[in-house]
């Protein structure tokens, strides 16, 4: 209605000027103009409420925005999983100073640094800390998550971080000045570099190459005499060496690890190959059929399982393991594979050929071990 009204009286204005404005003499002139003073300032007084209004409405997108862009902890751990699960694509980050190849994601003042490691965590495995207390590891390099903390140089406090595919993940908190404050970010990570490697290496080598596997430089001290006391048999070398550079874990996030000492339960190998030796001493091997399970003579040991409840096993034929031959199927009836060769070598080829079986190759270019525990 008001603004029929203020239409109505501009109109009238811009009518009376003409007709007033027609006239010769000055006294025509003065009227014209007293009778659009009304209109104009309504006019004037309508423009100055729209630029009002338009900035007004500006602030308050604005800070839609803003808080849109503050998210909770499920929120965030939806953006994550959606960013790093669109493939190899170039990041730009909205932060003013940071550089291309990573992005920020607006964190609530609600959540806690805790709350995003507890998260990230139960999607990702455990976190490779790199930096604590203000003080960043020094060894930290672009294979082992250099740039999630580059966009923030001295002003990190604490930083985690996650490997998934050509991503890295992580998860700290800074100090800009105006106090700390919790960060998540997504950043571009380098495809691991095997080529380099001599033509004589080994396959866990490759393992530990094409996963750029570092594992904070520590090897886990396992008493495979021990072990092996327990299973009644002796273990391949390389299943050893892959069990004490990697532990528990799943490569690709996919194919898991039964090693000694798991600290995640049901993952330690011996405790298993003692459960399934029970239950088919009890059962029968109907499930494993046209096979039996260790201790039996030539039986199933389990050494690894996969997300999709795949079971990999070695075939104990003759006191030589290291000439077992590898046993997996899928979670259905008469659907084994075979495979002559080492578990090392299985799994190398099981990241790198798209031919393979098992092949995490088809759906990942770029791969990584994704630890359970610390």
């Amino acid at each position: 209605m008001n603004r029929l009204l203020g239409f109505a009286m501009v109109w009238l204005a811009v009518m009376g000027s003409i007709t007033f404005g027609v006239g010769e003499s000055g006294g025509d002139r003065v009227m014209s103009l007293v009778a659009a003073l009304p209109a104009l300032g309504y006019f004037g007084f309508r423009c100055a409420r729209e630029i009002r209004g338009i900035k007004e409405g500006n602030r308050v997108a604005r800070t839609r925005r803003e808080q849109r862009k503050l998210m909770g902890r499920d929120e965030l751990l939806d953006a994550v999983t959606r960013l790093v699960g669109r493939g190899p694509r170039s990041l730009e980050c909205g932060v003013a100073g940071h550089a291309a190849g990573h992005m920020c994601l607006g964190v609530s003042e609600d959540v806690t640094l805790a709350d995003l490691v507890e998260g990230i965590s139960g999607r990702h495995g455990s976190p490779r800390n790199l930096a604590m207390g203000g003080y960043a590891d020094p060894t930290v390099d672009a294979t082992t998550g250099l740039p999630l903390l580059t966009p923030f140089g001295t002003q990190v406090v604490d930083m985690r971080a996650w490997a998934y595919g050509s991503w890295w993940i992580g998860a700290g908190t800074v100090d800009s000045g105006d106090g700390v404050r919790r960060v998540v970010l997504v950043a571009e990570r380098a495809e691991p570099v095997v080529e380099g490697l001599p033509a004589d290496a080994s396959w866990v080598e490759r393992v530990v190459a094409v996963t750029g596997w570092a594992g904070g430089g520590r090897v886990r001290t396992i008493d495979w005499a021990a072990v092996e006391d327990r299973l009644g048999t002796a273990l391949p070398g390389d299943y050893k060496q892959l069990a004490e550079i990697f532990g528990d874990g799943a490569f690709d996030g996919f194919l898991s690890l039964y090693v000694p000492d798991a600290g995640v339960p049901g993952m330690d190998v011996v405790d298993h190959a003692e459960y399934l030796a029970r239950f088919a001493s009890r059962e029968g091997t109907r499930l494993w059929r046209p096979y039996d399970i260790h201790p039996a003579p030539g039986g199933l040991l389990q050494w690894g399982t996969s997300v999709q409840a795949d079971e990999f096993y070695w075939l104990t034929e003759g006191d030589d393991p290291e000439a077992w031959p590898l046993l997996a199927r899928e979670d259905i009836p008469d659907s084994w594979c075979r495979f002559d060769g080492s578990a090392a070598e299985f799994v190398f080829r099981m990241l790198t050929e798209r031919g393979h079986c098992f092949s995490t190759a088809r759906y990942f270019d770029t791969h990584w071990f994704q630890t359970y525990s610390s």
